[in-house]
């Protein structure tokens, strides 16, 4: 299902980053992510709700520009 707040996502299990581009053209890194977040957000209905409750204020973050 669509999101109306991430328009992609990315999660590379290697260096446990999940990249997330939001629909406002902001794009994240979110450090040391374990897989089953990753796989969690995969099995989602809702990608935003999934972040807001699991990943967002939950794992440091860079801003990519």
């Amino acid at each position: 299902m669509p999101s109306s707040v991430i328009r992609s996502w990315n999660y590379d299990p290697d260096a446990a980053r999940l990249d997330i581009l939001f629909v406002s053209g902001r794009r994240y890194s979110y450090h040391d992510v374990p897989e089953r977040i990753a796989l969690g957000m995969r099995k989602a209905v809702s990608k935003g709700s999934f972040f807001n409750r699991r990943i967002r204020d939950r794992f440091r973050f860079t801003l990519e520009r």
